[in-house]
């Protein structure tokens, strides 16, 4: 029988977070400028982050998917990014995440040598599924993000107009798979690390520790999956206005300006 204290993932984390901060705000992401050039947020609260999470592992339950299955995230950094994330650990998914900067031809290539068993992503991401199956003959789980047009499955606004039910987070532990993430292949070829959800966790205390980082803190990633740490310890995630592919092309001011909006 798994204990309590044998149950290890981060979801888990954002959780705690919402009971014991349920109106902090968890993400700010910028939907650009109003006529008087300032930046327009859309906020999302530690409980409604955590509610919205639950739904989508919810529903991605529904469509049969199951602790260990393997699914490719593929998602520019938002607020649907990041709930799928935690939906994904709350499933007990094996998320594969990889950096697009790599380019299309290590992108698939990549893809198609973890084996995914479905795509959660964009409408370009799932075009491109669909036209090269034969490259993904296992991908049977798939949600767009988005219109969905020939290439089947659902989509995440269907997920997410379900009921809840009775949903129940899967009790990982500290061993098990949690996601297959990609380096981007600048200094040679791309490489697949795999994390567990204990590797997830001590980072999260690891990080806090170092940095004696305190909830209600306010961080600005350029790095997305820094959002998941942020909302495991309680700290507003405000997204920049930028590529995190080309981080060096970002406009100057869009961060100044998230910086002075928020703090």
């Amino acid at each position: 029988m798994t204990s309590p204290s044998d149950i290890i993932n981060v979801g888990f984390r954002l959780s705690e977070t919402a009971r014991r901060d349920p109106n902090g705000v968890a993400i700010a992401m910028p939907l650009g400028r109003d006529a008087a050039g300032k930046f327009r947020y859309q906020q999302m609260t530690f409980k409604q982050l955590d509610d919205d999470s639950n739904l989508l592992a919810a529903g991605l339950q529904s469509l049969g998917v199951r602790p260990g299955t393997r699914l490719a995230l593929l998602v520019p950094p938002s607020i649907d990014f990041i709930s799928l994330t935690f939906a994904m650990f709350k499933a007990g998914v094996v998320t594969i995440l990889i950096d697009p900067g790599m380019g299309r031809g290590n992108l698939v290539k990549c893809l198609s040598e973890s084996q995914p068993e479905g795509f959660v992503g964009i409408p370009l991401a799932q075009a491109i599924r669909a036209i090269l199956r034969w490259r993904f003959p296992k991908a049977k789980y798939n949600v767009t993000i988005g219109r969905r047009w020939f290439w089947g499955g659902t989509t995440i606004a269907k997920l997410r107009a379900r009921e809840l039910g009775n949903f129940q987070p899967v009790a990982t532990k500290r061993d098990d798979e949690a996601a297959i993430i990609f380096t981007t292949g600048s200094t040679g070829l791309p490489k697949g690390v795999l994390y567990r959800h204990g590797n997830f966790n001590q980072q999260v205390d690891e990080i806090r520790d170092f940095y004696r980082i305190q909830p209600g803190e306010i961080d600005l990633p350029g790095f997305p999956l820094f959002a998941l740490f942020n909302c495991a310890m309680g700290v507003t995630t405000v997204l920049p206005e930028m590529d995190p592919t080309r981080p060096a092309k970002v406009n100057p001011r869009n961060i100044i300006d998230h910086v002075n909006d928020w703090n």
